[in-house]
């Protein structure tokens, strides 16, 4: 068979050739972005093919928001992400929102600001009141950045909490919402609370912890009486600068005798390691 010429209108196959210019504006567009995505995990420049994303942008997005699910429904148990003797170390106390289920947790978020009636007995019986700081941890919405970031935040915090203040038994609390704050100023009158809790995550992490700084939270306060260190895990705030954000923090909220917005954060550089605690006695 012999094969036909082709039509004039036809393009040979074969390897495309790009003028040098075209080349050098393609190739500088690829160091921006990589310049871009370097500093950021939000999803900018996109791959598309035609009006859609590529495969893999949308494998990855699925891949994302599936993580995004499983942080929310996962229950954190901390003899096992954290391991037995963290907690042992730590003294950690285990104790529970007035929430039973992670489904009634979702659905009532006013039950995870509330004791349970038997935690309530155990925080009494097994913490001592009156400490200068008090710090706990609660799963929250995202149980995931609590497992990951607490056994390298919770140390820091320890470490750079300076022995001048006295420290609280550190709390952890099941289906956590941020009002427990004021559960817990409540119960044990600390000067400071931080509450270090999981962030309802995105599609950028699922690891994400923030940490709520309240100065003697009572019954009635809300996030106007509180301040905040977010957006700490490894590609946003890291735990040991985030450590000395907390305690650089606490210490003003000290200071001024109050917390909310009109305490700013007012960085002091730690120089050294700092004397470590001491745990009030009972």
């Amino acid at each position: 068979m012999t094969s036909e010429p082709l039509p004039h209108s036809a393009t040979p196959l074969g390897p495309k050739t790009i003028p040098p210019a075209q080349a050098a504006e393609a190739l500088e567009l690829e160091k921006i972005v990589a310049a871009i995505r370097a500093r950021t995990q939000a999803r900018l420049m996109l791959s598309r093919q035609g009006g859609s994303y590529t495969t893999r942008v949308q494998v990855g997005l699925r891949q994302d928001h599936a993580a995004a699910i499983d942080a929310v429904w996962r229950e954190l148990v901390p003899a096992t992400d954290w391991g037995a003797a963290f907690c042992q170390a730590w003294q950690i106390l285990e104790t529970t929102s007035a929430a039973t289920t992670k489904e009634e947790y979702v659905r009532r978020p006013d039950l995870g600001r509330i004791f349970s009636a038997a935690s309530r007995e155990t925080i009494a019986a097994g913490c001592p009141a009156g400490a200068d700081l008090q710090i706990v941890v609660g799963d929250g919405l995202s149980a995931r950045a609590a497992a990951v970031q607490v056994p390298i935040l919770l140390p820091l915090l320890v470490a750079a909490a300076n022995g001048t203040w006295s420290l609280g038994r550190p709390i952890f609390v099941r289906h956590c919402r941020v009002g427990i704050l004021n559960a817990v100023g409540q119960l044990l009158a600390p000067k400071v609370v931080v509450l270090l809790v999981g962030e309802r995550p995105g599609l950028q992490t699922s690891e994400s912890l923030s940490a709520y700084l309240a100065y003697r939270p009572a019954p009635g306060h809300t996030d106007a009486n509180r301040n905040l260190v977010s957006n700490i895990h490894a590609a946003g705030t890291s735990p040991p600068a985030a450590a000395e954000r907390i305690i650089a923090l606490a210490a003003e909220l000290m200071r001024c005798g109050t917390s909310g917005p009109a305490i700013k954060e007012k960085l002091a550089t730690l120089h050294g390691p700092p004397p470590a605690a001491r745990l009030t006695s009972s």
